[in-house]
């Protein structure tokens, strides 16, 4: 093979490659747009219903994979995202994603949102104990204050049990690095304030 060949064949891989890296940011932009309209148009539908509800009933809602269901604000790194259902590959594409099986955001016990470090969680590091997280559902708009940050192994477990409500965020660690990430960031906060939607 001749070095021109050679040039030729890695000039045609790099471009593969950047076409590639534009479409996925693409379809993910997409997503997160579809996501964030399809929150909208929830919001709208929960705020001309009459609901006499509870806080807590009116969390009660059916969670489909995909679909959204809080919308996640930290602002000390100017982050506003849509938490959708699910950690599969798609939902974490649209925006953060919920753990199944977890508590919702604000109801007892612990819920459990993850993304990838790469995209939506992509300055997460700089999140610090004492911040104020605002988590807003159906239910209402809870706030949150960072109590714990720490980085765990790979195998170690973010969902534990507990009777109070936590919201418990993890990405990849270390965020800002090229290549595999096997431990992980988790952030944990507790409520401080609720506030029923009205």
């Amino acid at each position: 093979m001749t070095r021109r060949a050679i040039g030729s064949a890695l000039y045609v891989v790099g471009a593969g490659l950047l076409v590639y890296s534009a479409a996925t940011l693409a379809r993910s932009s997409l997503a997160r747009d579809e996501a964030r309209s399809a929150w909208e148009a929830l919001e709208a539908r929960q705020a001309v219903a009459t609901v006499d509800a509870s806080f807590a009933a009116r969390a009660s809602y059916a969670v489909v994979s995909g679909a959204p269901l809080a919308r996640l604000i930290i602002p000390r790194i100017g982050l506003d995202e849509i938490v959708v259902e699910g950690v599969d590959g798609a939902s974490l594409n649209a925006g953060p994603g919920h753990l199944p099986g977890s508590a919702l955001p604000g109801e007892p016990g612990n819920s459990v949102v993850s993304a990838h470090r790469d995209r939506h969680f992509s300055d997460l590091d700089g999140v610090t104990v004492g911040d104020t997280l605002v988590t807003e559902t159906l239910s209402g708009r809870v706030t949150w204050v960072v109590s714990s940050r720490r980085v765990v192994a790979r195998g170690m477990p973010a969902l534990y049990e507990t009777p109070t409500a936590v919201l418990t965020l993890t990405t990849c660690w270390p965020v800002r690095y090229f290549g595999s990430a096997p431990d992980r960031l988790l952030i944990v906060a507790r409520p401080v304030q609720r506030t029923p939607r009205a």
